[in-house]
């Protein structure tokens, strides 16, 4: 990767957004505040995911900020990892970034915004330019609205743009 503040036009850090549970949905974003990939996992059991945790986040050069939601031993788990290999790790629950990206009417109940969040999530995509393979998942969709709402909280973007 480039050293900061070389011209390469690629960001050279990166955040990991991720909606926690057996069923994860991943999304990567550049320090320019632009998804670079979005990925849905499911990881079969709770032991099996907590494996799969420490060579995933070894395996994104640059990281430096992991968000995540969801609570319990799992959330944990990505917590105490990301500290483990110096990544500035912060967790978060839908009910707090929901209210500062969706409208009210947009999450009257987890199944409304689950269909909401994959809407504005497939927008995302479009604009970003990060690969598409398929509709993502409501868990891969709420990772990446999460990362756009990260993003602003470090201050990797100004405001938050999302087309409802």
């Amino acid at each position: 990767m480039p050293q900061k503040n070389q011209p390469s036009g690629k960001p050279d850090e990166f955040l990991l957004a991720v909606d926690a549970g057996v069923r994860t949905g991943l999304a990567l974003f550049g320090n320019d505040g632009k998804l670079v990939w979005y990925r849905s996992h499911n990881m079969g059991s709770p032991a099996s995911l907590k494996k799969a945790i420490y060579p995933l986040l070894k395996s994104i050069d640059c990281l430096v900020y992991l968000f995540v939601e969801g609570g319990g031993p799992i959330t944990e788990s990505w917590l105490n990892t990301a500290t483990k290999l110096g990544i500035n790790a912060c967790k978060t629950d839908a009910g707090i970034w929901r209210k500062e990206l969706l409208y009210e009417s947009e999450f009257p109940n987890s199944q409304k915004a689950k269909e909401n969040a994959i809407k504005l999530a497939e927008a995302e995509i479009k604009k970003s330019g990060a690969p598409s393979h398929n509709k993502p998942r409501h868990d891969a969709a709420e990772a990446i609205l999460m990362g756009i709402w990260a993003c602003k909280k470090i201050n990797w973007i100004e405001k938050i743009e999302l087309n409802h």
